[in-house]
């Protein structure tokens, strides 16, 4: 049973463009948001405490190493799109679309804190973060588009609702998003590398230098929050870093265990590459939350497994309507917020943290 609602035998059939950008459209608890916040707030960040660290890395980003990396070069294979396996298909439009859908996002709200800022230390950071977003997406959008079924990006600035987050919490779920996004992708490129004839699609070539695009971004907002002890010292904001990092980890399982196909086809077991990139993003977030989550703790496994099947059993409620689906839909989300409590209350290990803040990609 597919758990996104514009999934199915029509994307395995053909899909036209706008029926991409209508699940780029979409908004829910599994799909990519578009964010805005209080940019007034983040206008007034001091970034004086980390000002050395601060220089190296927008150095990095000025000097722009990545400028020529998204384009197609001689590299990129020819693609039988009509030939693939319809569900293989289905899954892998699913998937770009989603992470066109996630790049584009950080774009838009990088690029709105650089127009709203007066902080020229923030705007140029801005600045450089939503250019190698806009590259991500584009490239992205490039690869659908040779399956003629690319995202109208345009049309989602105005049609996406937008969810308003404080600027902490931009910043624990920004930095998880793009650190998360780093693991992921190295991941893939590194079972790739040692499995190319399991690379059904040349954009995997691309990942190692994406993914140090996406590391560096975790490297400002780790610095952002830096500025301030507050954000990861204080016993409330444990408590929210727990929350973010239990419901990223939880949506990703999710999301993941929803594409059976694109992981068969990579060769991955879904719940050992879930399991490895939660690893690398756990050990390194190390760098600023002094906390993480016990991913080996006896309740993890089980409870990620009951999360997965109450948003199936959700998806199959909606699709069925009426009142009694509306019933079963609560029924569902009921018992997905009592099974993401279990996965909060597991105990969390904690750390002092680093005086240097600053890593590198490493894997």
């Amino acid at each position: 049973m597919d758990l996104y609602p514009d999934s199915g035998a029509e994307v395995a059939a053909g899909m036209a463009p706008q029926d991409t950008t209508a699940m780029a459209t979409e908004t829910t608890l599994l799909n990519p948001r578009f964010y805005t916040t209080d940019f007034d707030e983040m206008d007034r960040i001091d970034v004086t405490p980390v000002r050395k660290e601060w220089d190296k890395l927008i150095a990095q980003m000025k000097s722009d190493p990545n400028k020529g990396h998204f384009k197609k070069t001689d590299a990129w294979d020819a693609v039988d799109w009509d030939g693939m396996d319809p569900p293989l298909k289905r899954e892998f439009i699913d998937f770009l679309v989603s992470s066109c859908t996630a790049e584009f996002s950080g774009c838009v709200l990088y690029k709105e804190m650089k127009r709203r800022g007066s902080n020229a230390d923030i705007c140029e950071l801005f600045s450089y973060m939503a250019r190698d977003e806009a590259r991500h997406a584009g490239f992205i959008n490039d690869a659908l588009r040779e399956a003629g079924v690319a995202v109208n990006l345009g049309f989602l600035t105005k049609a996406k609702k937008y969810t308003y987050f404080r600027p902490k919490f931009i910043y624990y779920a920004t930095y998880l998003s793009e650190k998360i996004g780093y693991a992921r992708y190295i991941t893939i490129f590194r079972h790739l590398e040692a499995h190319p004839e399991q690379r059904f699609h040349p954009i995997f070539k691309w990942f190692r230098e994406w993914c140090n695009d996406e590391f560096s971004h975790g490297e400002a907002f780790a610095l952002l929050m830096k500025t301030d002890p507050k954000l990861t010292e204080s016993f409330v904001n444990k408590l929210w870093i727990k929350f973010f990092l239990t419901a990223v980890y939880s949506t990703m399982w999710v999301r993941d265990h929803a594409r059976p196909e694109f992981h068969k086809a990579l060769g991955v077991e879904i719940s050992w590459y879930d399991q490895e990139v939660f690893r690398k993003t756990s050990t390194i977030a190390r760098q600023i939350f002094p906390i993480e989550l016990d991913i080996d703790h006896p309740r993890w496994i089980p409870n990620l497994e009951r999360m997965n099947r109450a948003f199936i059993a959700m998806d199959a409620a909606k699709r069925q309507g009426g009142v009694a689906g509306k019933l079963k839909t609560w029924a569902a989300g009921a018992k997905a917020a009592f099974t993401f409590a279990r996965l909060y209350t597991i105990p969390a290990k904690r750390h002092a943290l680093p005086a240097n803040v600053r890593l590198e990609p490493t894997y």
